[in-house]
């Protein structure tokens, strides 16, 4: 959806449910003018299996109200279920000027920090991402969230790790391709350029498979299982590379039905190194579909 097309949007009136295919995960769209912290719902209903709350407050608006009400949740929700963590979209960002847009960040902060202070709570798991429709910072704060509730985590950093010292890449990521949302990249420091050139990048291939991909089930069915041709369309995984994109080369690997392997490169010698490259992403990619099953 065009962030335009968002003015036209209805207010949130009762719980949305969206399921993340890739793994056991579900985002819920809560109604915000509605306590369910309140003896007319069952509570244990709603967290008992909460991962993590995302609590959206507009920068342009008085947020005194939304903040006392995040802070009384935090305080109620850490006795019944500690192991929930929490993050606050500070949103509508952009449209503030530079210093402005500062100091309501830091205003939003150190108000909640107050507060849940003076509820005896010192270090709260909270996290903060200032966000925007206008740019790629609600999808970067979007995977951060999600990546804090992905046990697997580490693991998928230290093969990510692997593969860009192996194969000189500046920043990798597996992104959910439908979504735009990353699980994990390399451990080095996050970088929204780099994930703004992928995400752009994922955006074109999705454009170009509508005009020209093809329906692999169908394909199947037109040879027998004992068919070599078969086996190779059920092995088949699409690739594409894009060079000089920013002055980078954009490598992306389709891992499964969902997830992609993407890969920003600033070697000029790329092209010539991509053998070497495609046999360590094949290796990657067979080693986290062993992670993947073992759920």
């Amino acid at each position: 959806m065009a962030p335009h097309e968002t003015l036209f949007l209805e207010a949130t009136t009762a719980i949305h449910k969206q399921v993340m295919p890739f793994m056991d995960f579900q985002i819920w769209d809560l109604p915000g003018q509605i306590d369910y912290l309140s003896s007319s719902f069952d509570s244990s209903s709603i967290f008992s299996n909460v991962g993590g709350i995302i609590w959206v407050i507009d920068a342009q608006d008085n947020y005194l109200e939304p903040i006392s009400r995040f802070t009384s949740a935090v305080v109620t929700l850490t006795d019944l279920y500690p192991s929930i963590r929490y993050s606050v979209f500070i949103h509508k960002t952009d449209s503030l000027t530079e210093d402005y847009r500062e100091d309501t960040i830091r205003d939003v902060m150190q108000k909640i920090s107050d507060e849940l202070f003076d509820e005896g709570l010192e270090n709260p798991p909270v996290n903060y991402f200032p966000t925007s429709i206008y740019d790629h910072t609600i999808f970067e704060a979007f995977s951060k969230v999600i990546q804090g509730l992905v046990p697997q985590l580490p693991t998928y950093e230290t093969l990510l790790d692997t593969v860009a010292a192996s194969c000189r890449f500046q920043k990798v990521y597996i992104f959910d391709v439908m979504s735009k949302v990353y699980i994990a990249s390399d451990t080095r420091p996050s970088d929204l350029s780099s994930y703004e050139l992928c995400s752009d990048f994922i955006n074109a291939i999705m454009d170009m498979s509508d005009l020209y991909g093809w329906d692999r089930e169908r394909a199947l069915s037109n040879w027998t299982n004992d068919d070599e041709r078969a086996q190779d369309i059920v092995t088949q995984t699409a690739e594409a590379i894009v060079c000089s994109a920013r002055g980078n080369t954009v490598y992306l690997r389709e891992l499964n039905a969902f997830l992609a392997f993407i890969g920003v490169s600033k070697e000029p010698n790329f092209q010539k190194e991509k053998a070497m490259v495609d046999y360590n992403i094949q290796t990657f990619q067979d080693t986290l579909l062993r992670v993947l099953d073992r759920g």
